[in-house]
C-alpha cells in the first residue's frame, strides 16, 4: 500500500502538533490536525496542539475510567490539556518537559525517574515512555480518524532539537518506533523546519528576499528551550541555495522561565495584602501566570490583568484572593531578566548559591537570552555577521520580545543591521508546517537545506604509555565524522590502524563537537576543554574475535556513514581477514563521571 499523505509532527517541549498534506497534488496544501484530547474528567475535545504533560492517575481515577479515550485502554494516565490542567492541583503526578530529559546523559533515560523528586507512593515513568505515550496518543487520534490511511503507512517527519546529540536522537527514535511510526521515518532539526515553514510562506520569491552570502539566524524560543542556528545563502552554478553552518547548545530557558519569574513577582504583590502562598496556592499561580503573560503580551493586550488563586485559608475557604498585574511591569520585568542589553563580547554568567548542586536537568544559571545569543555569534561568527532572523516559537508571539531581541542585534551588527524574514512568523505551528513542508518537497523536487550533521563526532582512544598506579592511561579522540557530513554518505577515515579490544566485553567512549567545524576525519586530538567535546553516551559490548589472532586486540581502520535516516554507523575493518564490526550508540546506561 502507497502513501497518501506526508505528515510532520512537532514533538515540542510544552506542545506537540501535527500537519499533513496529501502527496499527490502539485502545491503543497499543508493543513493541521486537530487532536481530540480530554480537556476534563470524561470531557473530549479537538485542539490544534497536544500539551506535551502526562498526568499519572490516581487508583480511584483508573478504576472509574474518567480519564481514558474511547480508543485507549489504558486508564492510568492521561495526556494534553487535561494533564496540563490538572498539573496545578497534582504537580507530584505530573511530567512535563520529558523531551528535555532525552538530552540528560547523567541519569538513565530508560529509569522511571518522573515525576522528579515525586513521593515514592506516585507511580513513575522513564523519559523514553512519555515521549512515547505523547506519540500514541497522537497516533491513535489519526488512525481514528484516517481508519484507511494509518500513520504506520504514511511518510513521516519528526522534529528535534538541533543540538540533540546521536544518543538524544536515537532515544526519539526509539520512543517513536515503540509508539508505531514506520521506520523509514525522518528526524528534522527543528530550526530546519521553521526555516522550510518560511520557505513555503513565501514560495518562489525566497530567491529575491535572500543573496549569496547573506545568514539567517533561526532564534528559537519555546516554552522550555532556547536554540540558535546559522543558515548560510549560498550560490551553485547560478542558482541560490541553504546550508545550515552552524547549531548553538540545548538551553533549558525558555517560556517557562518567564510564567515562574512573573509568579515570584505576583507573589510578593500577595504578599503586601498580608496574603503568604502556601506550595499548592504558588503551583496554580504559575500556571495562572503562564495565561496571564500570553494575554498581557499580545498585540491587543490589556493594560491590566487580574491573577485571582483559590483561598486556603480558613476564612477564605471557597473564596479566591485577586491582584492587579500591569502590562508594562510585566514587559519590563521579561526584557530586562531574558533580553538585557549587552555586548557582543559578553558570555552568559553562571552564578553559584552552593557547590553542591541537584542533580534534575540542567537548567541554565543566565535567564538573559541575548548573552547566550552573544556567545554563539561569537563562536559561529567571526568572520560574517547576521543578515536576516527567522522567528520561532511561542515567546516570540509578543511583539515587544522581538523588538528587543531585533535591537539588540541593530546594536551588535550597526552597519548592517539584520532584518526579519517576511513571511517567517508561524511561531505556533511553523515547525510542524515545516516538516510537513520539507517532506512533501523531497518527492516534488522543492528547495532543500544542506548542512547534514549538526556536530562532530570522535572515539576515545587510550594511549600508549607506562602505567602509573591507580590513574588511568591518557585518552585521545579521533575525529571520525566532521560536521555537515551529508546523509546517505560514508567516509573511510584516513588514521593509521587502531586497536579493537574483542573477545571480551569493553567500553567504547564517544565524544561529539559543535564548534570545531574545521575537524577532519583522522585529526588526533590529545587534549581539548569541557567546552570543545561533551562526552555522549558510551557503548558497553563483547564483540566476536577473530579465530586466526589469539591477541587481545584487533588492528582495524574506521569508516563512518550517515544513513539516509540520519543514523550514524561506525564500521570497524580489519582488512586481512575482511572481518567488519559495526559499532552503535548504546543508550541503556548512564556514563560514568
Amino acid at each position: 500500500m502507497t502513501s497518501r499523505f506526508v505528515i510532520g509532527i512537532d514533538l515540542g517541549t510544552t506542545n506537540c502538533v501535527v500537519t499533513y498534506a496529501p502527496l499527490d497534488l502539485k502545491s503543497a496544501e499543508i493543513a493541521l490536525f486537530p487532536i481530540p484530547q480530554l480537556v476534563a474528567h470524561q470531557t473530549v475535545e479537538s485542539r490544534s496542539s497536544l500539551p506535551s504533560f502526562l498526568y499519572l492517575a490516581t487508583g480511584a481515577e483508573a478504576d472509574a475510567r474518567v480519564l481514558t479515550l474511547p480508543w485507549e485502554s489504558d486508564p492510568s494516565f492521561a495526556v494534553g490539556v487535561v494533564a496540563r490542567a490538572l498539573s496545578a492541583e497534582y504537580p507530584e503526578r505530573t511530567v512535563s518537559g520529558a523531551k528535555s530529559w532525552l538530552c540528560h546523559s547523567r541519569v538513565d533515560r530508560h529509569e522511571a525517574i518522573l515525576p522528579w523528586k515525586a513521593p515514592a507512593t506516585v507511580p513513575h515513568v522513564s523519559p523514553v515512555t512519555v515521549v512515547t505515550r505523547l506519540l500514541e496518543h497522537m497516533i491513535a487520534a489519526w488512525n481514528t480518524a484516517n481508519r484507511d490511511d494509518p500513520m504506520a503507512l504514511q511518510q513521516v517527519v519528526l522534529t528535534v532539537p538541533a543540538s540533540f546529540d546521536e544518543s538524544a536522537r536515537e532515544l526519539t527514535r526509539e520512543a517513536a518506533i515503540a509508539a508505531g511510526l514506520p521506520e523509514s521515518m525522518v528526524l528534522l532539526e527543528e530550526p530546519q523546519a521553521a526555516t522550510y515553514a518560511w520557505l513555503h510562506a513565501v514560495g518562489d520569491r525566497w530567491r529575491r528576499m535572500v543573496r549569496a552570502g547573506d545568514r539567517l539566524l533561526v532564534c528559537d524560543v519555546g516554552g522550555g528551550t532556547t536554540d540558535f542556528t546559522l543558515v548560510e545563502v549560498t550560490e551553485c552554478e547560478g542558482e541560490l541555495s541553504l546550508r545550515r553552518v552552524a547549531v548553538g547548545n540545548h538551553l533549558l530557558v525558555g517560556g517557562d522561565n518567564m510564567d515562574l519569574t512573573l509568579a515570584h513577582q505576583t507573589a510578593q504583590l500577595f504578599r503586601e495584602k498580608g496574603v503568604e502562598l502556601d506550595p499548592w496556592q504558588s503551583v496554580s499561580l504559575w500556571h495562572l501566570c503562564r495565561q496571564a503573560k500570553e494575554s498581557l503580551l499580545s498585540d491587543s493586550g490589556p493594560a491590566t490583568q487580574t491573577i485571582s488563586v483559590p483561598g486556603r485559608s480558613s476564612r477564605l475557604i471557597g473564596g479566591m484572593v485577586s491582584v492587579e498585574v500591569e502590562r508594562q511591569r510585566v514587559m519590563d520585568l521579561l526584557r530586562e531578566g531574558f533580553f538585557p542589553d549587552c555586548e557582543l563580547v559578553d558570555r552568559p554568567r553562571r552564578p553559584r548559591s552552593s557547590g553542591f548542586l541537584d542533580i534534575g536537568l540542567p537548567y541554565e544559571a543566565d535567564t538573559g537570552i541575548t548573552r547566550h545569543l552573544a556567545g554563539f555569534l561569537q563562536q559561529h561568527c567571526e568572520t560574517a555577521g547576521v543578515t536576516h532572523v527567522v522567528f520561532n516559537g511561542g515567546v516570540f508571539r509578543s511583539a515587544c520580545l522581538r523588538e528587543a531581541l531585533m535591537q539588540q542585534l541593530g546594536v551588535w551588527f550597526g552597519t548592517q543591521p539584520p532584518m526579519e524574514l517576511e513571511g517567517s512568523r508561524d511561531l505556533d505551528f511553523g515547525v510542524a508546517r515545516g516538516a510537513c513542508y520539507y517532506l512533501w518537497s523531497r518527492h516534488h523536487g522543492g528547495v532543500r537545506i544542506r548542512g547534514g550533521t549538526a556536530r562532530s563526532y570522535y572515539v576515545g582512544i587510550e594511549t600508549a604509555g607506562p602505567a602509573v598506579p591507580g590513574a588511568p592511561r591518557p585518552l585521545a579522540a579521533l575525529c571520525v565524522v566532521p560536521q555537515g557530513m551529508e546523509e546517505g554518505t560514508e567516509l573511510p577515515v584516513p588514521a593509521p590502524p587502531i586497536g579493537l579490544v574483542v573477545g571480551e566485553s569493553a567500553r567504547f567512549r564517544f565524544f561529539s563537537s559543535t564548534s570545531r567545524s574545521a575537524d577532519r576525519p583522522g585529526l588526533r586530538l590529545n587534549h581539548w576543554s569541557p567546552e570543545e567535546l561533551v562526552e555522549t553516551d558510551s557503548l558497553e559490548a563483547a564483540l566476536e574475535g577473530v579465530d586466526e589472532i589469539q591477541d587481545e586486540y584487533v588492528p582495524v581502520t574506521f569508516r563512518s556513514r550517515i544513513t539516509e535516516l540520519g543514523i550514524f554507523e561506525l564500521w570497524c575493518e580489519h582488512q586481512p581477514s575482511g572481518r567488519c564490526w559495526k559499532l552503535e550508540f548504546s543508550v541503556r546506561e548512564a556514563p560514568e563521571q
